[in-house]
């Protein structure tokens, strides 16, 4: 089948991009992205693209040349489609709060809501494409609910999972390590398959596209990101012990990912691993795990969400401890929202969870984020809060005590202490040394990322706290100091 017309159910992170670039590289090919969400589509055909809901170096520029001659953000989704050869379906699969699966099954509630009005509208013979992060199996859920409508219409359901990394989305997308295309070992299957193919080949080439089975397409994309993961907790792990052997996690980073069987992506020591992806696939894949009767595979999968949570405890228990065992009403300034750099998304920001526990202990958490608006930070606290069970009152209590700044400059003013949570570059250009003449002294800052230069920062006066360093450093230095003047 010649695909004409692609409708996407959903708007959001993966949505928006994985289209636009769609639209961009396809310009014969109309695609319209839909979501329920007004605000949403309104921001993606807002005028000023500095004003885009989901922010992505390179993204504006996409959408700039696309929008208006074949790409299309609308709330008409019956009319989408309607209209469309091939549906994408790339809405959210959060985590489950209730219920069977509670805590770990990823909740399918707005996928089977797509399949189902998919089903009551469709008037021809559509391809439907999974683009969501989904648990194995999903896809033969999906064709049971599509192939009982009894309208005669037939479907043939896709697997094509997302691989990007917010912050390089579109560059991910203009030269993929590879595109995943999972579909029935059918005549018709292939047909369908190829179609998918014959679109990512106006700009990828063959060895670019690999193709599967439905089944391990969609749990190659569940087993990438526990992956990715497992090395992020890997050397988390590490970091402690680096810094109770006076060891440098960085040096020891260096010194594995040589080995060309290691390699050296993602051994970058941190407060812990965010994002919408991570922790949600790999609580999916516990849940598949134990669900199977596999419960050794589920316990070793599920400790490395266990050594993330201790990795963000263990960053704010170190807050506490280095400023005395208390920090009742002191201003603690936070650099950084966002899971990580170039990107405005905060799902599973280890800055909530640092966040958390200061404010527990009393706290006054000061935040400044270049992308991230206090609304946002405010809701993400707001949420956590609600899932505990927290009443209105005490919600409200806790509220109080996080301040958002527009500046830096005002976020860091008169503050006890500074925590890096976010890596963004512009943090490494500041004037550190009049920062430390408007703090309160001893003035701490914790890095959280490893971003900052430890040795300038202590020659200033700073207590410097770092992941998986000697955190001895500051003090030693001071005592070279003194004897070389001496």
């Amino acid at each position: 089948m010649k695909i004409k017309n692609i409708c996407c159910l959903g708007a959001g992170y993966v949505g928006g991009p994985t289209m636009s670039v769609i639209a961009l590289k396809c310009p014969e090919i109309k695609v319209t992205v839909v979501d329920l969400n007004t605000d949403r589509i309104l921001a993606w055909n807002e005028e000023n693209l500095d004003k885009l809901p989901v922010y992505e170096p390179g993204l504006a520029d996409v959408v700039r040349e696309a929008r208006g001659r074949n790409l299309f953000f609308s709330t008409d989704v019956d009319a989408a489609i309607e209209a469309a050869d091939m549906i994408f379906i790339a809405v959210n699969t959060p985590t489950k709060t209730y219920g069977e699966g509670k805590g770990m099954a990823a909740d399918l509630k707005f996928v089977e809501l797509c399949a189902r009005q998919i089903a009551r509208i469709a008037k021809n013979d559509k391809i439907i494409v999974e683009k969501s992060t989904l648990p194995v199996r999903t896809a033969q859920t999906l064709q049971t609910i599509l192939d009982h409508t009894g309208n005669g219409v037939k479907f043939e359901v896709l697997s094509n999972p997302e691989f990007l990394a917010e912050g390089t989305a579109i560059e991910d997308l203009f030269n993929a390590d590879r595109v995943l295309i999972g579909g029935n070992q059918t005549e018709s299957g292939q047909k369908a398959i190829q179609s998918l193919v014959d679109i990512y080949a106006h700009w990828l080439s063959p060895k670019q596209i690999l193709t599967t089975n439905v089944w391990s397409s969609e749990l190659s994309k569940l087993t990438a990101n526990a992956f990715l993961a497992q090395r992020i907790s890997s050397i988390n792990a590490l970091s402690a012990l680096c810094e109770a052997t006076e060891a440098d996690v960085d040096e020891v980073a260096a010194a594995i990912g040589t080995d060309s069987r290691i390699g050296s992506k993602f051994l970058k020591a941190s407060v812990g691993f965010g994002g919408s992806c991570f922790q949600k696939d790999i609580l999916n894949l516990v849940y598949l795990c134990r669900y199977f009767n596999l419960p050794e595979v589920a316990n070793y999968w599920e400790q490395i969400i266990i050594l993330n949570d201790y990795q963000k405890y263990r960053f704010a228990k170190n807050i506490i401890c280095s400023l005395f065992n208390t920090v009742s009403g002191k201003k603690i300034t936070f650099l950084g929202w966002a899971f990580k750099k170039d990107t405005n998304d905060t799902r599973e920001s280890a800055a909530i969870y640092v966040a958390e526990h200061l404010i527990e202990d009393g706290a006054e958490i000061h935040v400044y984020d270049p992308k991230v608006s206090e609304e946002k930070i405010k809701a993400d606290m707001r949420y956590l809060w609600e899932l505990k069970g927290l009443s209105e009152e005490k919600i409200k209590s806790k509220l109080n005590q996080i301040f958002v700044y527009k500046t830096a400059t005002d976020a860091l003013d008169q503050a006890h202490a500074v925590a890096v949570l976010t890596e963004w570059d512009e943090f490494k250009t500041y004037d550190w040394e009049s920062i430390y003449n408007n703090m309160y002294k001893p003035a701490f800052l914790f890095d959280g990322r490893n971003i900052l230069d430890f040795k300038k920062l202590a020659a200033i006066g700073f207590q410097v706290k770092g992941i998986g360093k000697n955190n001895s450093f500051s003090a030693k230095l001071k005592v070279e100091n003194e004897l070389v003047i001496r």
